[in-house]
């Protein structure tokens, strides 16, 4: 296999749409031998499998919410006893509710950690005995450019990706002599199904999307796809000196 994956067998969680379903697709364009996608949407998963085979990859599906401790366990064991190894686990899977905190009720808030951080913990936990095992592997995390720079009416999604990006950088550390990357992407408001949502939550969703816009210097939002060519460097052996870092993707939001 040629291309800047060539080989590679990944993991892909929250793979059945946006910056998941993007990033599945780009790894196989670009020579992945085998991507497992993770998601709770079947005809998600169906419509990501057709494009990663399309590509040249084999694919396979996991329909299962990320919190599921033991399919997480299983599904490692059956990809390394299937393909000998997991080079690249990207935890793109994340919910939100919206609402400030005090509007964010007990069960929203367990929901959003749930699935972003404790997601993003538990597949890391499950793939890294066998990339630590092999001495090479690359985990790419998704947090938010609100990590770093706040915002409003979002405080459980804004505080689980801050969780994440600490969770990746102890992590980075602790596995920093064994061959195995751990870095975070920090995408600002990009075009997905998660994004629309989050509009369609507010009482003016064109004037939630214009205030969101205007707030990225360079004046629109990120598509998919762009996100998914930051998380190809980070899979790729051509950040092999990079681990414990984010990286932004946000046009220019935290700049500005």
């Amino acid at each position: 296999m040629t291309g800047r994956l060539g080989g590679v067998v990944a993991i892909v969680t929250g793979g059945g749409s946006g910056i998941g379903r993007a990033s599945a697709i780009r790894f196989a364009q670009e020579g992945a031998r085998a991507i497992v996608l993770v998601d709770r949407d079947d005809a998600g998963i169906e419509a990501t499998s057709d494009a990663v085979t399309a590509a040249g990859a084999e694919a396979t599906g996991v329909t299962t919410d990320v919190t599921d401790e033991r399919t997480a366990a299983a599904t490692v064991e059956q990809v390394v006893g299937q393909f000998g190894r997991i080079d690249v686990l990207m935890t793109a899977a994340g919910i939100s509710v919206g609402r400030s905190l005090v509007d964010t009720t007990p069960d929203e808030w367990e929901r959003v950690f749930a699935t972003n951080v404790t997601g993003t913990y538990l597949w890391m936990r499950a793939v890294l005995p066998s990339m630590i095992e092999r001495g090479h592997g690359s985990i790419v995390t998704v947090a938010s450019q609100l990590a770093v720079n706040g915002g409003r009416g979002n405080a459980a999604y804004i505080a689980s990706k801050g969780a994440i990006v600490a969770l990746t950088r102890t992590t980075a550390l602790d596995v920093a002599g064994t061959g195995v990357r751990v870095n975070s992407l920090l995408p600002g408001a990009t075009e997905t199904p998660l994004l629309e949502r989050s509009f369609s939550r507010n009482a003016d969703p064109d004037g939630a999307r214009a205030r969101s816009v205007a707030r990225h210097p360079m004046g629109r939002f990120a598509t998919a796809d762009e996100v998914a060519l930051a998380a190809l460097y980070l899979a790729s052996d051509e950040s092999s000196f990079t681990t414990g870092t984010e990286l932004r993707v946000d046009g220019g939001w935290i700049a500005g």
